[in-house]
């Protein structure tokens, strides 16, 4: 019999934790603007240009006053606060265009990118962590763990120069990085999905360890325990024994690593996204912080902060539904 799923504890649980949310996303927001007043690089400098090497002092006070960064960055958080607030998010120095637009053109193709990779990491890392758990100690459990642990030890950016050096300068069967190709005008599904494979391959195979060792070491545990066992004593067959009752329980702990991954996949996105130019948040980012552009550095800091916390909350809900004997209350 089908257990009806807890809406309204999980409507509390969500409740609760946008409740804690709030604090942390304005704590996290005040250390932006007070570790940009820390910040050696002059906002100021970096709007001008070449133009303020040779501005005088009056002209860049001027432009200092009209960029407000003149002012205290207690002042200029608890300003830019009460517009988010109101949905103005402010313009952005660096890109000369309200903040809103940039993140808006820019966020789908990261999350995208993200989604995509993410996807990609949990359904490999579960079909090798099933795969291995199933023959420990053979061939394909060596080989997979191995790999495995030196794929943890790469870097990101120097996989996905390795990928671009390979598939696209000595094969020449993937293009090495773009939204799409340089001689085309329209951005087609076509060359979009031609251009994301390398990208989203590199950023899966950073995260995809992680899922396979937890699978199997979930699904290897499982195969031990009684239920399993008895299971396999009744006369099941090998394939609804680990399918139907060892992947299950193995498949627990992996939902609460979903939401702990999901730092390093954005950190892993900003550096995949800037080897193959991918036209996401991450060169963004990097400007915004480089030229201290508290508007669009506090609005992407944020994102990202609720974007983890969001994860965090999707993962706890994803366990509670797997396992009903946690519950949505504690």
């Amino acid at each position: 019999m089908t257990r009806p799923l807890p809406w309204g504890a999980m409507a509390r649980l969500a409740g609760r934790r946008l409740l804690l949310a709030v604090p942390v996303l304005l704590t996290v927001s005040f250390a932006v603007f007070a570790v940009a007043e820390a910040s050696p690089f002059d906002p100021v400098k970096a709007y001008a240009g070449t133009a303020g090497l040779t501005a005088s002092q009056e002209n860049l006070d001027q432009l200092r006053a009209n960029l407000g960064v003149d002012e205290p960055f207690t002042t200029r958080w608890w300003n830019w606060l009460g517009s988010a607030l109101t949905g103005d998010l402010g313009d952005s120095s660096v890109m000369r265009r309200p903040v809103a637009d940039v993140i808006g053109e820019r966020l789908g193709w990261s999350v995208l990118l993200a989604a995509t990779a993410f996807a990609l990491a949990i359904v490999l890392g579960t079909c090798l962590g099933v795969l291995a758990a199933r023959r420990r100690g053979g061939w394909l459990d060596r080989l997979t763990t191995g790999a495995a642990y030196i794929l943890e030890a790469v870097p990101a950016f120097w996989l996905g120069l390795l990928a671009i050096w390979l598939f696209a300068l000595e094969l020449d069967t993937l293009p090495a990085g773009g939204l799409t190709d340089t001689a085309s005008t329209t951005v087609t599904f076509g060359e979009v999905a031609e251009h994301l494979v390398l990208p989203a391959t590199v950023l899966a195979l950073t995260q995809l360890p992680w899922f396979f060792l937890y699978v199997r070491q979930g699904v290897a545990d499982a195969l031990d325990e009684d239920p399993v066992r008895g299971a396999r004593a009744r006369g099941l067959g090998e394939r609804t024994v680990l399918l139907g009752h060892a992947l299950r329980s193995g498949m627990l702990p992996v939902l609460t690593l979903i939401g702990s991954r999901i730092p390093e996949l954005i950190t892993g996105a900003l550096l995949v996204e800037t080897v193959f130019s991918w036209p996401g948040i991450a060169a963004a980012t990097v400007e915004a912080a480089t030229a201290v552009d508290f508007p669009l550095l506090a609005a992407l800091t944020v994102l990202a902060t609720a974007a983890v916390l969001l994860g965090n909350l999707l993962a706890d809900l994803l366990y509670g539904l797997a396992d009903p004997r946690v519950g949505f209350d504690g």
